[in-house]
């Protein structure tokens, strides 16, 4: 989820991970599968197998899930599911763009699920191509630490830019190709890594007041609770205050 403060999003939505942590765990295992179905399961030579058990693991999911979740995918456990990678693109409340990323191997039954919460939830989809030109794919690291070393550190193992975040945190951008360099780079330096993935970042953002933000996140919530949706991507602009109140 991608809005005003990544990391502000990322707090409000841990409590809610930890307590999905099973149905968390469970999309993390189908990606990688797929990964490595597509791919192979050498994670050094398939990048996007890589980047999912990057996720994966920032996310806490145990090696022995990665590893088996792989084998899956590679058939040396079991006959894996063949998944299908697409996305959905649609406006919720007060005109925030939505890119919604599924990995299904039933698409009518995706196309269904998300639709449902879409039309509850005061959105709509729309067609291919009316929001995702709004996002740019990129590489994205949440990093804890000194300021002046989080940026030598990043900027050295090829990251883009590097923002403050707030909290001794530090967001890292990398385009996506330099992701797995940029992330190894910044563990081999020693810094503490909070999040690291390849996301969806908005070019330009919606505001959202204490009703709208209740609203949207209402929607990302619905979408999240989607088995068939990999991850939800949206533009939003929810100012700190209005985050904080909603933590409370």
């Amino acid at each position: 989820m991608a809005g005003h403060s990544k990391w502000a999003n990322i707090k409000h939505r841990k409590g809610r991970q930890d307590a999905a942590r099973g149905k968390l765990f469970a999309k993390l295992a189908r990606a990688i599968e797929a990964a490595a179905k597509d791919g192979g399961g050498d994670i050094e030579g398939n990048a996007t197998l890589a980047q999912a058990v990057a996720k994966a693991k920032s996310a806490s999911m145990p090696n022995d899930n990665i590893d088996r979740a792989i084998k899956r995918g590679t058939g040396e456990a079991s006959e894996g599911v063949v998944y299908e990678e697409y996305f959905y693109e649609g406006y919720g409340p007060g005109g925030v763009a939505f890119l919604v990323k599924i990995l299904t191997d039933n698409r009518n039954r995706a196309s269904s699920d998300v639709r449902v919460a879409f039309t509850r939830n005061g959105g709509h989809l729309g067609e291919p191509g009316s929001v995702a030109y709004l996002f740019d794919q990129c590489g994205y690291v949440l990093v804890e630490g000194d300021e002046d070393e989080v940026m030598l550190t990043a900027l050295d193992a090829g990251a883009d830019d590097v923002k403050d975040a707030g909290d001794g945190k530090f967001e890292v951008i990398t385009e996506p190709s330099a992701f797995i360099d940029t992330r190894q780079g910044i563990e081999d330096g020693g810094l503490a890594i909070e999040q690291a993935e390849v996301t969806y970042l908005p070019k330009t953002t919606v505001p959202m007041d204490a009703d709208g933000a209740i609203k949207v996140l209402r929607l990302v919530d619905a979408l999240e609770d989607v088995d068939d949706v990999q991850d939800v991507y949206a533009n939003f602009d929810i100012p700190d205050e209005v985050m904080e109140a909603l933590d409370a």
